[in-house]
């Protein structure tokens, strides 16, 4: 099975940005208790290399992917600390061409016509659609799909219980990025009980509306 058939089977990438590399280990045995052994660790703080090391160390069975890439020396790390998937919140030549040099799997974030046309000439098949509420939501992703039929979404950005369900429901959605149940808050108290119980909670619902 490769890396984007897992995460559709997943159905929802818990998106993590972790302040301190001390909490990737009790935070991944939450999410893999809880039934997402899935993650998107985000590239936003300096403790993002050690902890994706940590996770995949580890938890070798978990799929952990690197987000919020800019660049490609921010995806060489990643790769090499363990990530097997890269996310972009924008579109980057240099991470895109990172990855594709070093047939690792992409997500570049889209939210335009234009921008889906770059990863058409890259001959990408899968984006990130970011922010995806604040730019139309699920509409939006239904009239890009029209003129691009073999292009796949993931969302991200204001997803949440109450509308991931409706993402879902549309096939060209592969799956969902969201951090309701990884919540900065939880993880800075060592909230990880909590955490556990909120990502059942949303695997339960997202494999209800598989």
């Amino acid at each position: 099975m490769n890396t984007l058939e897992q995460i559709r089977q997943y159905r929802l990438v818990p998106v993590i940005k972790l302040d301190e590399a001390s909490n990737a280990a009790p935070l991944a045995e939450a999410l893999c208790e809880g039934g997402l052994p899935v993650a998107e660790v985000t590239f936003r703080t300096d403790a993002a290399r050690e902890s994706i090391e940590i996770m995949a160390r580890r938890y070798p069975n978990m799929l952990i992917g690197a987000g919020s890439l800019t660049n490609s020396e921010q995806a060489r790390q990643a790769v090499d600390a363990g990530a097997r998937f890269l996310v972009s919140a924008g579109f980057s030549r240099q991470v895109t061409e990172y990855a594709l040099d070093n047939g690792i799997p992409v997500l570049p974030g889209i939210c335009t016509p234009t921008e889906l046309m770059l990863l058409v000439e890259y001959g990408l098949s899968a984006a990130k659609f970011f922010p995806a509420e604040q730019f139309g939501g699920l509409k939006t992703i239904q009239a890009l799909s029209a003129p691009f039929p073999g292009m796949r979404f993931m969302p991200t950005g204001g997803i949440s219980p109450k509308n991931v369900a409706d993402y879902l429901s549309f096939p060209k959605i592969i799956a969902c990025g969201g951090s309701w149940m990884v919540k900065d808050s939880l993880i800075r108290n060592n909230a990880f009980g909590k955490i556990r119980a909120l990502t059942e909670e949303a695997a339960a619902l997202v494999q209800k509306e598989a």
